[in-house]
């Protein structure tokens, strides 16, 4: 197991071992000892799963209270992950980074107390997402950004209609969030 440091800082990408014979692979998706001695201190608990069709979109979400660390990973089917920096005093505040995640790569994605968090199934197959976070949700606090937001300018990889819930098409926007809930990241 490797960990990188992305370009947004405190972002992480994990590189799980894979034992690869002819019936299929094994690994390790999470060892509280191995992820400490990367320097990934957690206290992980809940594990959330989501299966998503094609061509949906899911996100793009955050927590602020309580702050809510996640380690992102797919077990089957593939997806166009994306973490957006939302700490107002971070030098790549608003700056997103997107990068696929499969049942076949062996990626997870660490995502930390102050990003926001969405994806997109890729192909034709549904996509199941396993999450792991160590703080439980709060509905009150639990936020999001419009997944088109015109000044982030994500280019989601899907048709031009994606399935998106009722929830996730009335998130507002990035403007609203730095008028309204930045503080709460900062």
């Amino acid at each position: 197991m490797k960990v990188r440091n992305l370009e947004l800082k405190g972002l992480k990408l994990v590189e799980l071992d894979l034992y690869s014979d002819a019936r299929g692979f094994f690994t390790e998706r999470f060892t509280a000892s191995k992820f400490e001695a990367l320097g990934l201190f957690t206290n992980f608990i809940q594990d959330n799963h989501s299966r998503s069709l094609p061509n949906v979109i899911r996100g793009i979400h955050y927590q602020y209270d309580p702050p809510q660390n996640k380690l992102v990973g797919v077990i089957r089917g593939s997806i166009w992950d994306v973490a957006i920096d939302l700490r107002p005093n971070s030098p790549t505040f608003k700056k997103y980074f997107a990068m696929e995640l499969s049942d076949k790569n062996g990626f997870l994605l660490w995502i930390p107390f102050g990003f926001a968090h969405g994806f997109c199934t890729l192909g034709e197959e549904p996509a199941d997402v396993m999450y792991k976070v160590d703080s439980l949700y709060n509905p009150k606090t639990s936020c999001g950004i419009h997944w088109a937001d015109p000044e982030l300018k994500i280019p989601w990889p899907v048709n031009k209609n994606p399935i998106v819930s009722k929830a996730d098409a009335e998130l507002p926007t990035l403007a609203y969030f730095q008028e309204n809930l930045a503080h709460h990241l900062a």
